[in-house]
């Protein structure tokens, strides 16, 4: 079981901004943050749920190849309501939100690049 993950980006302000709107539909916000002066390497920002974050991202050289990120959600309205939320706030399409049979008949996805380039996915499995 994954506890946490994170990925490297190239403007934290930006980024910070990006994710705080692209994520809260899918109930993430950002719940923590930690300069460099205590990670000792860069600026960190935490988003998630409560009790503690689990998506972090860190001021830096974003990641070459961009990274990929699936957020599970629990319905495809809020699969629809990232991709509107995330493309607002700067995204660029990846593939708007509809099913993915090729994955399986219930796959709802959305991908959108966020400003780095790293491909940023909600997805439902539930029954429609």
């Amino acid at each position: 079981m994954i506890d946490h993950t994170g990925l490297a980006v190239s403007d934290m302000k930006t980024s910070k901004a990006f994710y705080e709107k692209a994520l809260a539909p899918i109930g993430y916000a950002l719940m923590m943050e930690i300069p460099a002066s205590v990670t000792g390497y860069a600026d960190v920002a935490g988003f998630g749920e409560p009790p503690k974050p689990d998506f972090w991202i860190s001021n830096g050289t974003a990641n070459k190849p961009p990274i990929h990120v699936a957020f599970r959600v629990d319905t495809r309205a809020m699969v629809d309501a990232f991709y509107q939320a995330a493309i607002a706030a700067g995204g660029t399409d990846n593939g708007p939100p509809g099913l993915r049979p090729h994955y399986h008949p219930n796959y709802y996805g959305a991908f959108v690049r966020d400003p780095d380039g790293h491909n940023i996915e909600a997805v439902c499995h539930a029954p429609g």
